[in-house]
Formats: C-alpha cells, sequence, structure tokens
C-alpha cells in the first residue's frame, strides 16, 4: 500500500509544476506591459509638455517681423487743423488681423472660420499666407469692431489682432485736395500728408519718435468755412451750368496764403480708391489750362509798366490782324478805335495784341517770366504742374499769348500773378501754410510799380461796373475782376461749343484784400437764347463765393463808397 501511494503522490506533485510555471509567465507578462504603457504616457506627457513649454518661448519671443508691423502701426501721425483750430485730419484707433502661420495648427480650419467672416478675402491668398510659415503675415487691415469680435470668437490659434492708427477726415471731400491722404500703412501719399512726411515726419518716425505719441498739430492757412462755400458754390454751379469740371481759388493777396481751394471732381480721402480716378485731379494746381482773356489783365499792366503804353493811350481795332497766316479779330468788336480801358473791358484781341507790340516781345517774355508764369510753381502740395509753352516765342506766338493763347498755366499761377497785379504791385509765393508778418515781408518781390497797380485796380472795378463782369458784383465790397472764355483745344484744332471759362477778382477794390478765381470747364447755357460765356456764369459764381465769404473773412460791407471806379482821365 504504502509503494502505490508514494508514486501517486510524486505524480501529482509533477503535474503540479507546470501549473506553477505557467502563472509565474503571466504575472511578468502583464507587468511588462504596464511598464510599456507607462513608458508611454510619460513620453506623451513629456511631449505636450515640451510643446507648452515651446509656446511659451515663442510667446515670449516674438518674431521681428511682428516687432517691425507693431513699431509700423503704432507710428502717429500729427493731426491737421484749419486756421482756425477745425480738425482736418487727424487719427483714430482701428483693428487689424493677423497670422502667424508656424503657431496655426489646423490650416484648414483657420482658412473656413476666417472666409465665414470675412467672405471678402480671397481664399487663395489667405491659404498660401496660412502655409507659408513665416513669423508673421496680415491677413485684413482695418477691421470693423464687428468683424473683429466675429474672428475672436473663433478661437483661432496663431490668429490675433493689433491696434493700429487710421486717418479719418471728419470733412470728408471738403479739402481732399489739399488735405490730401494716406495709404494703409499711414504713408502720405498726396496733398499736405505727403509734404509733412517728406519735410520731417518720416525721418521721426523712422527713428521711432513718432510711436504712440502726441505730436503737435500742423496749422494750414486754409479756412474750413470758406473752404466749405468755395466748394458748395462750385457744385451748385456745375449743377446749373452743366459743366463737367470746376475750380475755385481765394488767396490772401496781402501774404499769399491760400484761404481756400476746390477742384471738382473731388474725392473724399476716407475712400483713399476714389483719388486714383483720372478726373479728380486737382486741377488747381496740377492742371494746366489756357486761362483765356484773363490773362488780357497781365498784357496791360506789362504795356503799363513797361512805360511803352500810358492809361490814356488808344489803339485801332477797327480790322482784324493777319500775323503768319492767322487772323486775329474780337468776339463783339466793336470796329473803332478803343481807348487802354475799353480795350480792357470789352477784352478786345485786337487792342491787347497791339499793346503788346508796342512792348515788345522780349519785355513780353521777361514780364511773364516775372510773374512766375513760366516756370513750375512750387507750394507746400507735390502736385504742381508746369506750365505749356509754345515751342516758338515767336510775334504771332506772343500775339495769342497776349489774350490768353497758346501758353496753358495752372489756376494757382493765374492768382499769384493776379495779386501782384492789384494788391500794389508784390509777388507773394502761394502757400498752405500760415506765414507771419515777418516771413510775408522776407518772401515779397516787387514786380511792378504801385501806380500801375492802382491803374490795374481801376480796370478791374471799371470791369465789373461797366464791362462782362457786372454780374460779379456784390454790394458794399467794390468788387472788380476779368473775365475769360477760352475754346478747348482737341486733336489740335480750337472747339467752338466747348469753352472753359474763368473769373478773375479781388475784393475790396480800393485796397485788395483777397483774390477770387472760379474756373468752369465746358459750362453750357443756363437757358435757351443766352449764350455761355464768363460773365454769364463764372462771373456769378464768383460773386455768390464773395458774399458768402466776406463777413467770415473779417471783411464788412461799405455803402455809399466804391460805387464808382476812381477817377483816372483818358
Amino acid at each position: 500500500m504504502t509503494m502505490v501511494s508514494e508514486p501517486a503522490s510524486f505524480l501529482q506533485v509533477r503535474r503540479a509544476q507546470p501549473r506553477a510555471a505557467r502563472g509565474s509567465v503571466s504575472s511578468s507578462a502583464v507587468k511588462s506591459r504596464v511598464y510599456v504603457a507607462m513608458l508611454a504616457f510619460a513620453c506623451v506627457y513629456a511631449a505636450i509638455g515640451g510643446r507648452l513649454v515651446l509656446l511659451a518661448q515663442m510667446e515670449e519671443a516674438p518674431s521681428k517681423a511682428w516687432i517691425s508691423a507693431q513699431d509700423s502701426v503704432s507710428a502717429s501721425r500729427p493731426d491737421l487743423i484749419d486756421r482756425n483750430g477745425e480738425i482736418l485730419a487727424t487719427d483714430i484707433k482701428t483693428t487689424s488681423l493677423y497670422a502667424e502661420p508656424r503657431r496655426i495648427l489646423d490650416v484648414d480650419e483657420a482658412l473656413e472660420g476666417l472666409i465665414r467672416v470675412l467672405p471678402d478675402l480671397d481664399q487663395n491668398t489667405v491659404r498660401r499666407r496660412l502655409e507659408s510659415g513665416a513669423g508673421f503675415v496680415w491677413l485684413k487691415r482695418e477691421m470693423t469692431p464687428q468683424q473683429a469680435e466675429q474672428v475672436h470668437n473663433l478661437g483661432l490659434p496663431g490668429i490675433g489682432f493689433l491696434s493700429e492708427n487710421q486717418r479719418f477726415y471728419p470733412g470728408g471731400p471738403t479739402a481732399g485736395h489739399i488735405v490730401g491722404s494716406v495709404n494703409v500703412d499711414n504713408q502720405g501719399l498726396a496733398g499736405i500728408e505727403k509734404y509733412i512726411d517728406d519735410a520731417w515726419l518720416a525721418e521721426l518716425q523712422s527713428l521711432g519718435f513718432a510711436s504712440d505719441r502726441t505730436i503737435e498739430p500742423v496749422r494750414l492757412s486754409v479756412d474750413l468755412r470758406v473752404q466749405h462755400v468755395v466748394r458748395d458754390e462750385l457744385v451748385k454751379a456745375m449743377e446749373r451750368y452743366r459743366a463737367i469740371a470746376a475750380a475755385g481759388i481765394v488767396l490772401d493777396a496781402k501774404t499769399g496764403e491760400v484761404v481756400a481751394m476746390s477742384s471738382l471732381p473731388d474725392y473724399d480721402p476716407n475712400d483713399r480708391s476714389q483719388a486714383l480716378e483720372k478726373d479728380r485731379l486737382n486741377r488747381a494746381t496740377g492742371g494746366v489750362f489756357e486761362m483765356g482773356s484773363v490773362f488780357k489783365a497781365f498784357t496791360v499792366a506789362m504795356a503799363l509798366d513797361s512805360g511803352a503804353v500810358s492809361i490814356n493811350d488808344s489803339f485801332d481795332a477797327t480790322r482784324p490782324i493777319r500775323a503768319a497766316g492767322r487772323t486775329i479779330t474780337d468776339f463783339h468788336g466793336k470796329n473803332r478805335i478803343l481807348s487802354v480801358p475799353e480795350i480792357f473791358i470789352y477784352s478786345s484781341n485786337i487792342g491787347t495784341a497791339k499793346m503788346m507790340l508796342a512792348t515788345g516781345i522780349s519785355r513780353q517774355q521777361e514780364f511773364f517770366k516775372r510773374l512766375h508764369l513760366t516756370e513750375r510753381l512750387n507750394t507746400e502740395l507735390p502736385e504742381n504742374a508746369a506750365p505749356l509753352l509754345p515751342p516758338k516765342w515767336n510775334e504771332l506766338a506772343a500775339m495769342t499769348i497776349s489774350f490768353g493763347h497758346g501758353i496753358s498755366v495752372t489756376p494757382m499761377q493765374t492768382a499769384v500773378a493776379a495779386a501782384a497785379v492789384v494788391n500794389g504791385g508784390k509777388l507773394y509765393p502761394p502757400t498752405f501754410l500760415p506765414r507771419s508778418q515777418e516771413e510775408v515781408q522776407s518772401v515779397a518781390k516787387q514786380v511792378i510799380s504801385p501806380d500801375v497797380s492802382r491803374m490795374m485796380r481801376y480796370l478791374f472795378r471799371l470791369n465789373v461796373l461797366s464791362g462782362s463782369g457786372r454780374r460779379a458784383d456784390v454790394p458794399g465790397y467794390t468788387v472788380g475782376g476779368k473775365t475769360g472764355t477760352a475754346e478747348k483745344i482737341e486733336n489740335g484744332r480750337y472747339i467752338n461749343n466747348k469753352l472753359r471759362n474763368s473769373f478773375l477778382s479781388a475784393f475790396p477794390m480800393d485796397d485788395p484784400r483777397y483774390v477770387v478765381l472760379v474756373v468752369l470747364d465746358e459750362p453750357k447755357s443756363e437757358r435757351e437764347g443766352i449764350g455761355a460765356t464768363a460773365g454769364l456764369n463764372a462771373a456769378p459764381t464768383v460773386g455768390a463765393i464773395i458774399r458768402r465769404s466776406a463777413p467770415m473773412l473779417g471783411v464788412m460791407p461799405r455803402f455809399g463808397k466804391g460805387d464808382e471806379p476812381i477817377e483816372i482821365s483818358y
């Protein structure tokens, strides 16, 4: 019994050993798997931690492109104000959208969200920028607050906002051609905005002295009230006479300061794209035109100042003048001998040409150069056109130039020369900035004698009382002036049904304070049966400007004086 039972126990023990061995192996495998899982989780957490550290480091050290953009958009511009302190241009804060492509986790998600909120963005351009891997790219400048809030709510990594300065012009187009405009980076493109950049602001910004700083406002010589009047009257004139364009200038005859200047069609500098349209150019300083009979004022002043002609002289205007195969006639000829005042108020081409011939071609060239009519006129505005002179200044050219044909100048040149003719003979270069009395004296240049200037004031006033400028008269302000009706040139030929009319005036004529010039391009007859000459449209427009603006300028009406011109025998 004993021997049989022992092997059985032995067999049981031998069979039990493999189970134990198998249990031992399973436990080891489980432990290994646990260790591997723990290691994997540790690696994942380490990767996440490393990524967070990297992002934190990137946050602490923004890209150079981001820093450059931040410096650029924080650059300030000075306010532009008129002579009375009214704001013409100022900076306001706006939000712009940018991306840091290196931080974007999902380009498709970011693109979808941005296009949904900002459908005006170009999808291909945005995708290319987001996939560029750059440190900084702009996505949209000058967003509305609503757009910025919607993008912010998307919660997209790598998408951010910068607060930047945007230029705002409270008056819109009122003084658009004067103040000019800026680009999306707040850099001056035209007008005074461009001038101050070139003069000092760009250098200040490059040195970092214009970032988030208040800069002293730049005061202009412009009076915003008068500026509004000039533009408003030009708009009305264009509608009334169905003109295609117009320009108007009010110039201080004693300082050369530009008080108002408007050119229509104009543009709103808040919408900078309008400035690129060709019809919206600044005709007052950037366009040159044949000014027509207003140039007779300069020819008469030249003849009188030379001593070759006196105001008591007369010239035969009974027959046209033939020269180089051309015929010079009068529009409404009197067909008789005319005195110098009659030549002026009847606007005789024949008489004016004969006065020029009596003076001489060389003297004409010298005198026009003296008045800065033959060279580019410099102002603070970059838009200054050079005059167009005849290729050969021969006798025929000199005769036609005497009454405003064959030479093209800017309206501003015309106004500046007229101021010298009536203010006592002193030429002041024009400026859009205020001038002190010391500066006025330093830039003044005597170009004609005071006696000749006094005679010209008489002729200007006589023309409003008895000549073609009667519709410019404003009771109490002794307005004087000269009309100009010039046929436009197309394909090298004068077109008699397309006119450019102007009226050159000053007030008060006993001691002129201001010169007012209005130019209307292709005005039509106000009604059937009447003409479309300057005396019928440009002259009344000047009268309306003077009537409304003179009290603002401190020129009070004086009744009982100035209703008759000063006495000069002829």
